[in-house]
């Protein structure tokens, strides 16, 4: 008997000890030991560092100098100029050289201009706007040929070239909403747009649809034209409209679908001493912004993206491109409401503004880390 409880408690013993061996061994095999835990975090961080390292570097095709050649359809007013600024200043920051043409709102000029870059052989193709039916053909041709082609405001669907814009869609709808509700969704208004551009067409699809949403908002006069002297022609042409009507309640407020129009019917509504109409526009200048920020001044709100940095962004998807990076099709900037209430009492600038208005300027799109390794070498030669 007692041999008996002998082998069955020696039988107990080597059971547990196999379960227990099993348990322990089930246990290394799920969890690693942690001396193999910290090698292997140990060679991950070091992989991570050496792929960090390999990103830095400057890609090959950006080792040299880089031409660019910028196509505008038109380039008037300060918008204009900042966004050309904003070109230059991202070309120059990557040791590039970029030429700027201008087609003075000639389509064909503006593809005759695509065509002489493709013969120069230049690194890449930035586009301002222009229309498709104008500029497809010539466009193919620089894809075909291995050139990267970034644009601006344009209605181009090519496989392999980013457009960019500023959500004209959303532009035009915060403007038109701040206006519905200051006037508490009824009144006159007088609306300045011109056909025949992109970003205008898609701004008149939000006014369509702002005139259903908002029925006892009525139209009065509708006019405008783009000319080498836009805001001096609408000066001239709101200083009519306010003629025919004269009285304080006739014209409530006006909607004008770019920078351009909304100074001039702000200047021709101030040397009326019609200030009771107020202006609501889209884009912004620092031009703009001192018109805006005079006392008084019936230009009270826009919707707008910062012009240089629209720029900026377009110079780093071309420079992705080159570099041999994928980059969306399509990709728009977030426009943001600027208030003239919102503005301190002092005069600001355009590179004041974030200071004022969230999230101005600071896109951060189209950024790769070479970039800083880029910017970093051109500015210690």
């Amino acid at each position: 008997m007692k041999r008996f409880r002998l082998n069955y408690l020696l039988a107990l013993l080597f059971s547990a000890i196999v379960i227990l061996s099993g348990c322990m061994n089930e246990q290394d095999a799920v969890s690693p030991k942690p001396a193999k835990q910290e090698n292997g975090t140990a060679e991950k961080t070091a992989e991570t560092t050496a792929a960090a390292t390999e990103q830095a570097e400057i890609p090959d095709k950006l080792k040299k100098p880089i031409k660019i050649a910028a196509i505008m359809q038109m380039s008037i007013g300060t918008f204009s100029s900042q966004y050309i600024a904003g070109v230059k200043e991202q070309v120059q920051k990557f040791g590039g050289e970029v030429q700027i043409y201008n087609a003075d709102n000639d389509l064909t000029k503006m593809a005759s201009y695509v065509e002489t870059a493709i013969t120069q052989n230049v690194d890449a193709i930035l586009l301002d706007h222009g229309r498709a039916d104008a500029l497809e053909g010539p466009v193919k041709k620089a894809v075909a040929k291995g050139i990267p082609v970034v644009a601006f405001d344009n209605d181009l669907n090519i496989p392999g070239v980013t457009v960019i814009d500023q959500d004209d869609y959303s532009l035009a709808w915060k403007t038109l909403k701040t206006l519905a509700e200051d006037l508490n969704g009824e009144g006159n208004i007088v609306t300045i747009w011109v056909g025949g551009f992109t970003p205008m067409e898609r701004r008149h699809v939000i006014y369509d649809a702002f005139k259903k949403r908002y029925p006892n908002i009525k139209e009065v006069a509708k006019f405008g034209t783009a000319s080498a002297n836009t805001a001096l022609d609408t000066q001239t042409q709101m200083e009519a409209i306010l003629k025919k009507y004269p009285n304080k309640g006739d014209i409530d407020a006006v909607f004008a679908t770019w920078d351009e129009f909304a100074k001039g019917a702000t200047r021709a509504i101030e040397q009326a001493g019609r200030n009771e109409i107020k202006v609501y526009g889209i884009d912004l200048s620092d031009e703009d912004l001192q018109i805006m920020q005079k006392p008084n001044s019936p230009w009270v709100a826009t919707t707008a993206t910062d012009p240089a940095e629209v720029g900026r962004v377009q110079v780093r998807f071309a420079y992705q491109k080159i570099a041999g990076e994928r980059t969306p099709n399509i990709y728009s900037l977030e426009p943001h409401l600027v208030k003239r209430s919102d503005l301190p009492n002092q005069q600001v600038s355009m590179k004041d503004l974030h200071q004022y208005i969230a999230g101005w300027g600071q896109s951060n799109v189209a950024v790769s880390p070479w970039m800083k390794t880029l910017e970093a070498q051109v500015k210690n030669k």
